[in-house]
């Protein structure tokens, strides 16, 4: 009797221990309907919060956790229970690499909401190895390529698609000779992605690419780089930076006297520019808005706003990165779905997920990205991105989505 006793403490403590072991592992879970032979998928994610584009990577980082609170809220997916765990990675290949060994083998992910373009053309091969769907909040034009990316999946526009819409407008729009367009980048996997491709298409369709510089992402000085694209007097110049950098460029152009009209990529648009310089330098950057505003009354935005009142927040608590990561993870979460109702039975695994998201065809994001479709022969989302301008201290839609193919 008293070894069965011993026997019972000792289980009820490990059981304890084992509770606290789990607690500490900062997962979501969004629950399903238990009285029906619920399954557990797991998504691990890459967040950057501390590194080099934690500028951007913090609040949609909030935006994909975000939504798995929101789910778990509203009962969750019926028949299963999803759970978000993720780390930060500071922007360190490394690091990422490690993280995601560890999300495999010890949290047993079937999926993964990753982060940078460095980590995730790293990771490629060995996702593909492990089977495991990845949608990364890099828009690399080398993640297209299914042979050498078969697990990565475009929530977006790439950047190259991002950089040719641009130069496309540009070439519909400009008055006058010729436009000249000049190119600002950092020296990193992410900032050089679109550059040969934009010189390509600039080539193609008459538009002369002039200059290039490159801006360090975390730079808090440019003159130098500016004063050197002054000479050759571009018309345009395209940033791909984050809100930090891109700062830096436009406070540092205002102070030259630089009259260049400057359009960022995806990450060098947001609130997150008008907040470090001010309404007055701001005032008629043209960026692209790959996804809604927090201020912009789209159906889509009725769940975030829902999700915002139960935390005893408002829409003006958020920006346009939060809504960027809230769509990725929704745009996951339907993947799933559709692969639960496909093998409605056992385990999903990533191969399963994946067979799901190639189901998704014109999946309605209600307005807070452009609709998404994937196939078994194609993981590029949408070419589709729109531009958008600040006016007033506030950024307003300059167009509707479009393509450069349009």
């Amino acid at each position: 009797m008293r070894k069965s006793m011993l026997t019972s403490l000792f289980m009820g403590i490990m059981f304890v221990l084992l509770l606290g072991a789990c607690s500490s592992d900062e997962k979501v879970a969004v629950s399903g309907d238990v009285t029906k032979g619920e399954r557990t998928v797991v998504i691990g994610g890459l967040y950057d919060i501390t590194g080099g584009t934690g500028d951007v990577g913090t609040p949609y980082a909030e935006g994909e956790q975000a939504y798995f609170k929101y789910l778990k809220s509203k009962g969750g997916v019926e028949g299963l229970t999803i759970e978000l765990t993720g780390k930060d990675y500071a922007y360190e290949i490394p690091q990422a690499q490690k993280i995601y060994q560890e999300l495999r083998d010890k949290e047993k992910v079937s999926a993964v909401l990753g982060w940078g373009t460095g980590d995730t053309e790293a990771l490629r091969q060995q996702v593909a190895s492990d089977k495991l769907p990845y949608f990364s909040a890099s828009y690399s034009e080398n993640l297209k390529s299914l042979e050498e990316s078969p697990y990565n999946f475009l929530a977006a526009a790439s950047y190259s698609d991002q950089g040719r819409s641009v130069l496309k407008w540009i070439k519909d729009n400009h008055k006058g000779s010729a436009p000249k367009v000049a190119l600002l980048y950092n020296d990193t996997a992410f900032g050089r992605s679109p550059i040969e491709d934009i010189k390509a298409y600039g080539a193609e369709i008459g538009v002369e690419i002039v200059d290039e510089q490159i801006v360090d992402v975390q730079a808090t000085e440019a003159q130098s780089q500016l004063l050197n694209m002054q000479k050759k007097n571009p018309d345009y110049a395209i940033i791909q930076e984050t809100w930090g950098a891109t700062a830096t460029i436009l406070r540092d152009a205002k102070t030259l006297g630089i009259e260049t009209q400057f359009i960022g990529l995806n990450w060098a648009s947001g609130e997150g520019v008008i907040d470090i310089v001010g309404n007055d330098i701001a005032e008629g950057y043209i960026g692209i808005l790959s996804h809604a505003m927090p201020s912009e009354d789209l159906p889509g935005m009725a769940e975030v706003k829902e999700y915002l009142e139960a935390e005893g927040k408002t829409l003006e608590d958020i920006n346009q990165k939060f809504i960027q990561g809230w769509t990725t993870a929704k745009i996951l979460v339907a993947g799933i779905q559709e692969a639960a109702k496909k093998h409605p039975e056992g385990e999903l695994t990533g191969e399963e997920i994946r067979s799901g998201i190639e189901s998704l065809k014109n999946l309605d994001l209600g307005g807070l990205g452009a609709p998404v479709s994937f196939s078994a022969d194609n993981h590029t989302g949408t070419e589709q991105t729109r531009l958008g301008v600040v006016k007033g201290g506030k950024w307003e839609p300059l167009t509707d989505y479009f393509s450069h193919k349009d």
